[in-house]
């Protein structure tokens, strides 16, 4: 780029691409309104035919054409070397082009910043995945597929905070930094802080402070947390990501089912028009009700054994074995269903579903099954092979609950990273009484990608973990 006009310290843009089209999307051919409007953005196209210059202005609201012919835009020789990529401000009149193409005829022009990388152009984007990562601030410009992801997670997100408060519940934020870790089962990040010379640890859920929050007399909190875990990475897994949790006083797992379907059904109408979306392909019906079955029934479709609890566990370790699952000897018969389950059900399930009857073993934060022994009153909702969210009825017996953490304790002494501590504070807090509660929490990034119909979560996520780049500098 020649022109070496001075950048100014701010612009005043009076004018949107997407306003304009709606304002003037019914001119004729060959119009001129003398309306004259300011707009800014990146030039992202440009053509040159003699005396005549084409370009294209794409700002947050979409794109609109640039007309800039010799005889009126100034110093017309640089606005015909500008970069693509290079932000612009235009002044000009709203016509629309002999074709009836909706234009800007450019009677004032300013750089208001210089691109000094060569930009791709919107035909043929930025083709490597991991580039789309790395440089997303070139991405959603020339990848019209990521912007539009982006705007629907950013309208899912407000949707559904609107939809809780309508509903009684109060958002709330609580401490990232955590003295122990709790609240999920998950290998934590640890940090040290300095002043108090303590290790801490980057939450991995914000359950046990948000049910502290119901004891303090707060009945229906719900809190949209970014949280860590410290695992791999996957077409569904980021090490950070957005976790809606709620809690609602005078609830239980049946209660928290309803609200799932209900918020669920609300965003898929809001956002997509409807109820029946398709997904990679394949049609998926998120209408109410959805369907019940047990980690038995779920196993026993996929294998033709039904197992439970009831279940030998030498028995158990066999089908494990047959079916390639992981175990350990510390594992009793709940834990082996559950991974059976993981292993040969959960990726089968299409349309919605409530995985429910989760053993205690595997359930430390869930209340006792009211007619099930051994069993919890906890579910997983799966659709499209995958879990959407997980809740329960919430274990209100301190006793009870410190008996879990020990046994949590225990495992993790025997190995599992991914054990719970015994949390003394929450124990406290349950000494000063928890009411009947019902508990959530729904991932926010693969509801995203369930609503826009996309693969990974990489592409719900702006700016995901990546392995280290190398020569940056180049």
């Amino acid at each position: 780029m020649t022109d070496r006009s001075p950048v100014p310290y701010r612009f005043d843009p009076d004018a949107t691409a997407a306003g304009l089209k709606s304002a003037y999307g019914e001119l004729g051919e060959g119009v001129e309104t003398g309306d004259q409007v300011v707009v800014a953005g990146r030039l992202m196209l440009r053509r040159g035919q003699g005396k005549l210059v084409f370009g294209q202005l794409a700002d947050s609201t979409g794109r609109i054409q640039l007309f800039a012919p010799a005889d009126v835009t100034p110093r017309f020789e640089a606005f015909g070397k500008l970069s693509l990529g290079d932000w612009i401000g235009v002044s000009g009149e709203v016509m629309t082009t002999r074709k009836g193409e909706l234009s800007i005829k450019v009677l004032a022009w300013t750089v208001l910043a210089e691109t000094q990388r060569p930009f791709p152009d919107k035909w043929h984007g930025l083709a490597d995945p991991d580039t789309r990562y790395r440089q997303r601030y070139v991405d959603l410009w020339v990848t019209d597929e990521a912007r539009r992801v982006f705007q629907l997670r950013s309208k899912l997100v407000s949707l559904t905070r609107r939809w809780l408060e309508d509903r009684g519940f109060m958002e709330v934020e609580t401490p990232v930094f955590h003295p122990i870790p709790g609240g999920a089962l998950a290998r934590p990040f640890v940090t040290h802080h300095n002043a108090l010379d303590v290790d801490v640890y980057l939450r991995i859920a914000p359950e046990l402070y948000l049910k502290r929050l119901v004891v303090g007399g707060f009945e229906r909190v719900f809190e949209i947390a970014r949280v860590f875990r410290n695992e791999g990475l996957s077409a569904r897994h980021n090490p950070e990501f957005t976790m809606l949790e709620l809690y609602q006083a005078y609830a239980d797992w049946t209660d928290i089912m309803s609200l799932v379907e209900e918020l669920v059904a609300h965003l898929a109408v809001e956002l997509t028009g409807g109820t029946v979306v398709t997904y990679q392909g394949r049609e998926l019906d998120l209408t109410a009700p959805w369907r019940r079955a047990s980690l038995s029934e779920l196993i026993e479709e996929q294998i033709g054994v039904l197992v439970g609890l009831g279940t030998p566990i030498d028995d158990m370790r066999a089908l494990c074995d047959q079916y390639e699952v992981p175990w350990q000897d510390s594992y009793g018969v709940g834990k082996l269903l559950l991974e059976l389950y993981e292993k040969t059900a959960e990726a089968a399930q299409w349309n919605p579903v409530f995985a429910i009857d989760y053993p205690v073993e595997v359930s430390p934060l869930a209340r006792p099954h009211r007619e099930l022994a051994g069993m919890t009153e906890r579910f997983e909702a799966i659709v499209a092979g995958r879990e959407l969210c997980n809740a329960f009825s919430e274990l209100l017996d301190p006793a009870v609950q410190r008996e879990r953490f020990e046994d949590q304790a225990r495992q993790g002494e025997a190995g599992d990273d991914e054990a719970m501590a015994v949390d003394e504070d929450y124990l406290r807090a349950l000494d000063y009484g928890l009411p009947p509660t019902g508990g959530l929490g729904i991932g926010i990034d693969r509801l995203v990608m369930l609503l826009a119909d996309v693969g990974t979560i990489r592409d719900v996520v702006l700016f995901p973990t990546l392995r280290p780049e190398q020569d940056l500098g180049e």
